[in-house]
């Protein structure tokens, strides 16, 4: 079967900055077709920002895409701000974008950390919501997030040992801990390199091949900072979820429509949490990628999601 590639580049046709409270300023884009399907795509990390190839996952003669940076990332500022930043108030933020785009419901699209937004915000506003493509399922529980800072040296030894070595010995024990002190320090000289070597550690693990310039992407200073510094604030304090929340409140999104892209390889998301939600939701579909690690941009797992798009652009908002 052959692959579907990204749709051509295209520019944002309206731009602007929504004031979602005192402190936070977020940035937000609509590119495509001003009357076509409307669709927000949620960014991973939490903290990692969108950006332009983001938007050619869709048909652009067919959908209204709505991309926009979550509190602290990207192009959104305060950048790296974790000051009233939680889950609760990113779910909240998409639903005053919504509103301020005039927008009655829409599709959510959301990977790695986009999915479990995505899943937040569906449970909220499931009559919101025409249906949700999700992509290398994270469904913020303590394993998942134990699996991210010790489980990924069984499969990536070398990337794991830079960047647990990165702290002194003593405080190896504790990893999240003492990475999250270091990246909430306000001195660059402390928080800036802790920030990139926890980067590149995401980034050395996304992909089923190695991917130099995937994990370069990760170590720009501003990516670096949002991503890790807003990671760390949310597993320390668990996602801002009670455990197991994500699945346990799934029903909610009874006769909302899914489809789940997951590849088989996957070792910052591992599968297991996209089967067991596949079988929680009836109204989802699930998508193996059997050559795929975590990344979006892996072939398949692009292709998959594109497909997922495609069958769902006849459905109007």
């Amino acid at each position: 079967m052959t692959r579907r590639t990204l749709f051509p580049e295209i520019e944002p046709y309206e731009t602007g900055r929504l004031a979602v409270d005192s402190l936070h300023h977020l940035y937000w884009e609509q590119s495509g077709n001003p009357k076509g399907v409307p669709v927000v795509f949620l960014h991973g990390g939490p903290g990692a920002g969108a950006v332009p190839a983001h938007r050619r996952f869709f048909d652009p003669r067919s959908y209204r895409i709505v991309i926009f940076d979550q509190r602290g990332a990207g192009r959104s500022t305060p950048l790296g701000e974790l000051a009233d930043n939680t889950t609760g108030d990113l779910v909240e933020d998409i639903e005053k974008l919504r509103q301020h785009l005039g927008i009655d419901r829409w599709f959510v699209f959301g990977g790695s950390w986009g999915s479990s937004l995505a899943l937040a915000y569906g449970q909220a506003h499931p009559d919101r919501c025409l249906g949700l493509v999700l992509r290398g399922i994270f469904l913020c529980r303590k394993d998942e997030i134990d699996w991210f800072m010790y489980g990924m040296r069984r499969l990536f030894p070398e990337a794991w040992e830079t960047f647990a070595n990165f702290l002194p010995e003593q405080e190896r024990g504790d990893l999240l801990g003492n990475y999250h002190r270091r990246l909430i320090d306000p001195d660059p000289e402390i928080h800036l390199p802790a920030a990139r070597v926890w980067s590149r550690y995401e980034g050395s693990c996304s992909t089923l091949r190695p991917n130099p310039e995937a994990v370069s992407s990760f170590l720009e200073p501003a990516t670096a900072l949002g991503l890790a510094r807003i990671e760390a604030h949310y597993f320390v304090n668990d996602c801002f979820m009670d455990e197991g929340q994500l699945l346990d409140d799934v029903s909610r999104l009874s006769g909302v429509p899914g489809v789940i892209v997951q590849g088989r390889y996957d070792a910052v998301c591992p599968i297991v949490s996209a089967v067991e939600l596949d079988a929680a939701w009836p109204d989802a579909e699930l998508r193996i990628v059997t050559d795929a690690g975590h990344s979006a941009m892996e072939p398949g797992i692009r292709s998959e999601l594109i497909a997922a798009m495609e069958r769902f652009k006849t459905r109007k908002g």
